[in-house]
């Protein structure tokens, strides 16, 4: 039973953070319809920019986290307007080709000799230990992903739900024309939601990483596998994202106490198989 506590808080940890990457992608997709695959990238230029942010700058853990969260917000927007606007009349190929296209130049220069390099980077932890109870240890680390996440999503879902703002994003999840012709900036609001996925990767980098270790291809993996997560729970859905990030943790974590951990990535896509073969449309419906 101690084993089994002990990797549910493992579990929750990263299902923490799995949910922070896939609600952003949720929303750019709700929003947009685009299958952002530039999104992994982010994501690791987050965890960059904090690190640098921490040893260049000599900032605090939380200062260094709320600068890559702002940092990314801000390039994401410009993203949106630079990349995806031009192109949103054409093809889902056209976007997704330039999305791709971006993941592998910002992660090129990342990988300059003058920038990052391709070595193996350790982001310092804020916190130090390990907290133990009832025979069941977790670093405080983990126990701030925990904390850190649950509070970041409450504060979403009181954006999305309570505020005037929040209710412009649905509406466009909605129905985009239909947004436009009540009179939303519906530019404005595409913007906005590239920039709200920009800061959910970053925070959820800088959060995770002290945890692992910090790579120019770490992005890659989390695309699969928020891309994994947002089909389980239904493309465009915000709680089939944070559900469909729980189930995939839960999924790796005692996935690879059964089999190992060199295939715990293994179960977690092969429940994403299995969902899918019952449940085509992921389980809950498109939409934010």
């Amino acid at each position: 039973m101690t084993l089994f506590f002990q990797q549910l808080l493992n579990a929750l940890a990263l299902g923490g953070v799995y949910s922070l990457v896939a609600l952003g992608l949720t929303l750019v997709y709700g929003v947009m319809k685009i299958p952002n695959f530039s999104h992994g990238a982010l994501y690791m230029l987050g965890a960059y920019i904090s690190y640098a942010a921490l040893t260049s700058l000599g900032l605090p853990y939380f200062l260094a986290l709320g600068l890559s969260g702002v940092v990314l917000g801000l390039l994401s927007a410009v993203l949106e307007r630079v990349v995806f606007h031009p192109l949103r009349h054409a093809s889902h190929v056209h976007t997704m080709i330039a999305a791709v296209g971006v993941l592998f130049f910002i992660e090129a220069v990342i990988r300059l000799p003058f920038v990052f390099g391709s070595d193996f980077l350790q982001l310092p932890s804020p916190l130090s230990g390990i907290v133990s109870f009832g025979g069941v240890t977790i670093t405080a680390q983990r126990l701030l992903i925990i904390g850190a996440s649950v509070v970041i999503m409450g504060l979403l879902y009181f954006f999305l739900k309570r505020t005037l703002v929040g209710t412009t994003i649905e509406a466009m999840a909605q129905n985009r024309e239909g947004a436009r012709l009540m009179g939303i900036n519906v530019n404005g609001v595409a913007m906005l939601t590239f920039g709200i996925s920009g800061l959910l990767a970053a925070v959820a980098s800088t959060l995770y990483a002290p945890t692992a270790l910090i790579s120019p291809s770490m992005g890659e993996v989390m695309n699969l596998k928020v891309f994994a997560i947002i089909i389980l729970g239904g493309m465009g859905s915000v709680p089939g994202a944070v559900v469909g990030a729980f189930l995939l943790a839960l999924a790796e974590v005692f996935g690879g106490v059964i089999v190992g951990a060199d295939f715990a990535d293994i179960v977690g896509f092969a429940l994403l198989v299995l969902v899918l073969a019952f449940r085509p449309q992921g389980l809950f419906r498109s939409g934010a």
